[in-house]
């Protein structure tokens, strides 16, 4: 995995074979980009566009088939067929809100192509809509535009709905989405869905939405569909979140997309462990931001995730026990560039077990709400060496060489 991107970005969670260490990666986000050259239309023609566009979403709105298709051109049937499926894979998707905002729109005589946003909100869990941008290709007929097609923007992920018939099941603080599972398998991830949350706050005392929304596709690439990229990447993860990170603003609610193969081979213990750390992120999401350290920020939903369990140091980062017991103790904290994807499946998890050990020794040394003022305060920093000195000299009275040498101190202690 490449890119280490804050805005926009998924944290992967895996699991090893070895254990239950937790690995994260960043990627950047799909980009509206146009795709077409023709004259630009007029205002007129625009307003046009969009009143066709406002009118197909009242048609989701108001659950109403009828009106949906009425917007689509009367002669495409084979377009007419696919948006009925697709109408009726979200019936029960409980949205709040389904909008267009009609941006460059170029015409060329009875045609039209729009690039667009579709605006969507989840009633009681988005508190601002998500953005997917979209190409519409329009015809005039009559003096009416209909659509005669209705593709992603370049780059844009496809929707859980594109993929199947969508299931919902609603938690206590959870809103489970998915695509060709068991009944029975949702309500179950519901409520972990459920305890994670109370964990995470338990932890976590900063404001913040305090529920979760999880899509689980029918398959993992299903899953890389959903994220716009390579399924490749993914078979080995357990869950993605993504979300807008560094912002204190209203932006949509976090997005936990669990692979059902990964997730599938987890007990509950890692089933509990996978949804506690991507809650964390959810929950911490305005409070990362560039400057923050990925050993931080995967460590903290790590330590967030193992607090309060009955498990030894060693149990939660065997790799790096092993190293140490064979006298490999790293020379310094993990690197941004040591979370990749891209090699040593072995050295990935010492480095997701370096950052949560490197939190157990913050809440250990100098308390638990030392380590969630730390996080909260590097996160707010500009930029990523100088946030971590000043948040360290501020309030741990130390220095990153400092911190270093006792968490060298602390691997030999919980891992020797």
């Amino acid at each position: 995995m490449a890119g280490h991107r804050r805005r926009g970005a998924p944290h992967r969670t895996v699991r090893t074979a070895a254990g239950l260490g937790l690995a994260a990666a960043l990627l950047a986000p799909a980009l509206l980009t146009g795709c077409t050259s023709g004259p630009k239309a007029s205002e007129h023609t625009v307003d046009a566009v969009q009143q066709a566009l406002d009118a197909r979403a009242a048609a989701v709105l108001a659950r109403d088939e009828n009106a949906y298709l009425a917007a689509l051109a009367p002669e495409l049937a084979e377009l007419r067929a696919d948006e009925r499926r697709q109408f009726r894979n979200l019936a029960d998707v409980p949205f709040g809100s389904w909008e267009y905002r009609v941006g460059k729109v170029e015409r060329d005589g009875p045609k039209a192509v729009a690039e667009a946003h579709l605006r969507y909100r989840f009633a009681g869990y988005d508190i601002a809509p998500v953005a997917v941008p979209r190409v519409l290709e329009l015809g005039l007929r009559d003096g009416r535009w209909y659509v005669t097609a209705d593709r992603p923007g370049k780059g844009a992920a496809e929707q859980l709905w594109e993929q199947g018939d969508v299931s919902v099941v609603r938690g206590h603080r959870s809103l489970v989405l998915a695509v060709d599972q068991e009944p029975a398998r949702l309500r179950a991830l519901a409520a972990t869905a459920d305890r994670a949350v109370p964990a995470v706050s338990a932890s976590w005392r900063s404001p913040w939405a305090q529920r979760v929304v999880v899509l689980v596709p029918g398959s993992v690439d299903a899953m890389g569909a959903l994220l716009g990229t390579p399924s490749a990447g993914y078979r080995g993860i357990a869950a993605v979140t993504t979300g807008e990170t560094g912002t204190t603003a209203a932006v949509p609610a976090d997005r936990v997309i669990v692979n059902p193969s990964a997730y599938g081979l987890l007990g509950d213990f890692g089933r509990n462990v996978v949804l506690t750390h991507e809650t964390t992120h959810v929950a911490t999401r305005a409070y990362t931001s560039p400057a923050t350290p990925m050993w931080l920020s995967e460590g903290f939903a790590d330590w967030v995730a193992y607090r309060g369990t009955a498990r030894t140091a060693g149990q939660n980062a065997p790799e790096l026990q092993r190293a140490v017991r064979e006298g490999e103790l790293p020379a310094g904290l993990p690197s941004d560039e040591d979370f990749s994807f891209g090699g040593d499946a072995d050295a990935l998890a010492r480095a997701y077990e370096g950052g949560w050990l490197a939190c157990d020794l913050i809440a250990e040394r100098w308390g638990e709400e030392k380590l969630t003022e730390l996080y909260r305060e590097v996160g707010s920093g500009k930029r990523r060496g100088s946030a971590l000195r000043k948040a360290m000299s501020d309030i741990l009275s130390t220095t990153p060489e400092d911190f270093t040498a006792r968490w060298r101190d602390h691997l030999r202690a919980r891992l020797g």
